[in-house]
């Protein structure tokens, strides 16, 4: 049996991740073959078709393939799944994308699928470089070819982290759905407050307009891609449901400044042994004061607060 990944199929690669995967799969010298409904932006073998109903032209190069990646939203990768399965070589590997890993691992599990099977989520945009920045692994059928899929990750200068399905599902919920959710509850809040933007971002500190910033850029993006972010987790609910009390304990404590001492405590505790690195990493984003939008509130830059 060999270790190594020679033919890929992607389907779904004429999408951001799935064309992601391409790039980094054709640079280490794997050939790469597309099924989509769409034609990827870059010339390279593809097939127009639905990987649920598959032509006989994807079905033979699904046969023949070392790693079948599904880069598709949920639904479409879980409706997938069983097809593919019919037609994968034993000794392939099954990969994919989602940003869930819970319900596939499990379907997966429940067809009792003979290859290997991996998941990767990548934690950061597909229009960005891999170098540095981490890729979740899920592993669920381990064996060489997964093996050889997450060195080359470690090839690709990418930081392959790790996770069974479950933990990455609650994880994903507190640094993708709680995340969000308090940077848009947050501009929520603005738009509530009626302030003057030009005003607040002439006297704004780091800290807010940071906040500005990630708002500016969550609230421009793609809203099906943010919806997924809320919707699919089934930990996503938990999550904004914590932010919630949250919330409401600041409320309350102000009441007491013996309650409020004991919330900021509890806040820091978060971080255990962690937390000087995080100040650290706070003060290198701040070490320098950020300039205001120019305007006629803008007459001089505002102290670092």
């Amino acid at each position: 049996m060999s270790q190594e990944i020679r033919q890929c199929v992607i389907a779904g690669g004429a999408g951001g991740v799935g064309g992601m995967f391409a790039d980094l799969l054709e640079r280490s010298g794997v050939e790469v073959c597309i099924i989509d409904m769409n034609p990827p932006s870059v010339r390279r073998q593809f097939k127009k078709c639905d990987i649920t109903v598959p032509t006989p032209q994807a079905k033979d190069m699904i046969q023949k393939a070392d790693m079948v990646m599904l880069a598709l939203p949920e639904t479409a990768a879980l409706h997938a799944v069983k097809v593919v399965g019919t037609l994968m070589k034993p000794d392939s590997l099954l990969a994919h994308t989602l940003s869930v890993q819970s319900p596939i691992f499990n379907k997966i599990h429940a067809l009792g699928l003979p290859f290997e099977s991996i998941g990767l989520n990548p934690m950061f945009a597909p229009s960005l470089s891999i170098v540095g920045r981490p890729v979740a692994v899920i592993v669920q059928n381990d064996g060489p070819k997964g093996s050889h899929l997450i060195q080359m990750i470690l090839d690709w200068k990418g930081r392959p982290v790790l996770l069974e399905a479950e933990e990455h599902d609650q994880l994903a919920a507190a640094l993708q759905a709680l995340t969000h959710a308090a940077i848009l509850t947050f501009g929520l809040a603005l738009a509530e407050l009626d302030v003057d933007i030009a005003k607040l971002g002439s006297l704004a500190p780091p800290p807010h307009a940071t906040m500005l910033a990630l708002l500016a850029r969550i609230s421009s993006g793609t809203p099906d891609v943010y919806w997924d972010v809320q919707s699919v987790n089934h930990q996503a609910m938990t999550a904004r449901a914590a932010l919630a009390e949250a919330v409401a304990s600041l409320n309350e404590s102000v009441r007491d400044q013996s309650v409020f001492t004991e919330l900021m405590r509890k806040s820091r505790e978060v971080f255990g042994s962690e937390i000087a690195h995080y100040q650290d990493l706070c003060t290198s984003i701040f070490e320098g004061p950020i300039a205001p939008k120019e305007g006629k509130h803008s007459q001089t830059n505002p102290p670092v607060n």
